[in-house]
């Protein structure tokens, strides 16, 4: 039976989330192939859902298609890292200030719990949820802003890019930073409380400085990764 576009549409969505997941968690690395009749296999598809798919990260610029050989993971470079960071830094800090200005009770409600339920996790079994957690707490604040272009710019940064920069290094995949950890609450415990007291500049600032230590962090740990040559042979004809 022929599979209907309607069909195939779904089809892709399922396989886009999961290549997405993988790539999030870890579980493709930069630089990796993704060779589409495997994976077409395994996940039990048809070629054409999973091609699509791959037409979808790409836009979204997870993956890359590289002529002649086939599509592989986004690996980013230190500067790639750098102008992400500077970017959010400039952009997201922006956010907080108006999010001080414009947040409800109920949303300062929210953040506040979401803050706690941070403080509530342990390290490194609850990293995970740590990382998702976190991306709320700032999505709740972005959101918060009221400001559409802020708001729309933003999204699509964190859609992918914090979370996969993190998952995507071998020392930090798996485990927090232990420098990091007791720092990153007190910078989170400073923006929130920047915010539940509706000042903006107090605000502003503890983003700034939140979003370019972290950036400094992943750097550094981009430094520390023991770089490997790409073996894996090319793929014949393409994705």
């Amino acid at each position: 039976m022929r599979e209907s576009p309607a069909y195939n549409r779904q089809l892709r969505q399922v396989v886009a989330d999961r290549l997405r997941a993988a790539i999030l968690e870890g579980r493709l690395r930069p630089g990796e192939w993704l060779r589409q009749e495997r994976f077409a296999n395994e996940l039990g598809v048809s070629q054409t859902p999973a091609r699509e798919a791959l037409k979808q990260l790409a836009a979204e610029g997870l993956v890359e298609h590289v002529p002649y050989r086939g599509v592989r993971v986004v690996e980013l470079s230190r500067e790639d890292v750098e102008d992400l960071y500077a970017c959010r830094s400039f952009i997201e800090s922006r956010a907080a200030r108006y999010a001080a200005m414009e947040i409800t009770d109920s949303e300062i409600g929210e953040l506040e719990e979401l803050f706690e339920r941070m403080m509530e996790c342990r390290f490194p079994e609850d990293l995970m949820r740590d990382r998702e957690l976190n991306r709320q707490l700032h999505t709740l604040i972005i959101r918060a802003s009221r400001r559409s272009q802020l708001v729309r710019t933003l999204t699509q940064l964190w859609a992918a890019f914090p979370t996969m920069l993190w998952s995507n290094i071998p020392d930090v995949a798996v485990a927090s930073v232990p420098e990091r950890d007791e720092a990153d609450r007190r910078e989170h415990a400073e923006i929130v409380a920047a915010i539940a007291e509706r000042n903006p500049r107090r605000a502003e600032r503890a983003m700034r400085y939140h979003i370019d230590t972290a950036g400094r962090t992943l750097l550094a740990a981009m430094k520390r990764r023991r770089q490997t040559p790409d073996t894996t042979p090319p793929i014949p004809g393409g994705a």
